[in-house]
C-alpha cells in the first residue's frame, strides 16, 4: 500500500514497519515469558528486543501524525 491510499474499511494504513514493530514486541513479550515460566532466566533478553522494537513503533506513529499536521497546515495556508 502506498502512503496515500487506506484500506477499504476506513481505517488509516499502518505503516510496514510499524506493523512489524508490534508483531516483534508481541513475540518477544511472548518469547521472554514463555522462557521465564520454563525457568530459563536467560530469557529475559528478549524485554530490551521489546522495548526496542515499541521505540521504532511509537517514532513511526509520531513521525505520521507530524507529517499529517504538517500537510494540514500546508493545505490550510495554500
Amino acid at each position: 500500500m502506498g502512503a496515500d491510499r487506506q484500506p477499504a474499511l476506513g481505517a488509516p494504513a499502518m505503516p510496514r514497519t510499524s506493523l512489524f514493530a508490534s508483531i516483534v514486541v508481541v513475540l518477544a513479550l511472548a518469547a521472554a515469558v514463555v522462557s521465564v515460566v520454563q525457568g530459563w532466566w536467560v530469557g529475559l533478553i528478549w524485554i530490551p528486543m521489546a522495548g526496542i522494537a515499541s521505540n521504532v513503533l511509537w517514532m513511526d506513529l509520531r513521525r505520521e501524525k507530524l507529517a499529517k499536521a504538517r500537510a494540514e497546515r500546508a493545505q490550510s495556508a495554500a
